[in-house]
């Protein structure tokens, strides 16, 4: 996977609207507005249930870093993804950057789909996010009330859970606590 930059193409991702969220993938600037309600409830919850046991070790084993919507350069300001939610173990990423640039490839990535971005998050994204070594990625459709778990396995994608409405989720990385799927769509 080639990143080619385009002139100025970091620049116009930084010049977009506070409303708009921007990535480089592919030498493509790629702009979307922040999410509707659905997505942001799932992503909200999502990220208490794994936040307090994962990153807090309230309940659970702690040791992560779990982080919303973070910037994170694949390649500095050439490949840019913006995960709805992404995860780094601590012993890996010992302490979140000082700027908006994290340049540590996460250790789990989660996409929440809306209609605007599910083929962008399935068709280019989880490519990206191979090839960079992300080990993890979860997809979660609001609306079809699902969540796809996905494990970076000799060479490809391996689904290894594939939960809906208010199945019990305990999914790695996260399977040291479990919690309802319910919660991302109450």
């Amino acid at each position: 996977m080639n990143a080619v930059l385009k002139p100025g193409l970091y620049e116009r991702l930084l010049a977009l609207p506070e409303h708009v969220t921007g990535e480089i993938l592919g030498g493509e600037l790629y702009a979307a507005p922040r999410p509707a309600g659905r997505h942001g409830l799932a992503a909200s919850s999502l990220n208490t249930d794994l936040a307090a046991p994962f990153g807090l070790g309230r309940g659970g084993p702690g040791g992560w870093w779990i982080i919303p919507e973070p910037e994170v350069h694949f390649v500095r300001d050439t490949v840019v993804a913006v995960p709805d939610l992404a995860g780094w173990r601590r012993e890996r990423m010992p302490a979140v950057p000082e700027d908006h640039r994290f340049e540590v490839v996460p250790d789990w990535a989660c996409e929440i789909l809306s209609p605007s971005t599910a083929k962008k998050d399935r068709v280019v994204k989880l490519p990206v996010y191979a090839h960079y070594g992300i080990a993890h990625v979860w997809i979660v459709d609001p609306v079809a009330q699902t969540l796809e778990a996905f494990e970076w396995r000799e060479g490809h994608w391996l689904l290894i859970a594939t939960l809906k409405d208010d199945d019990r989720v305990a999914v790695p990385p996260f399977d040291a606590v479990e919690f309802s799927l319910a919660d991302l769509w109450a």
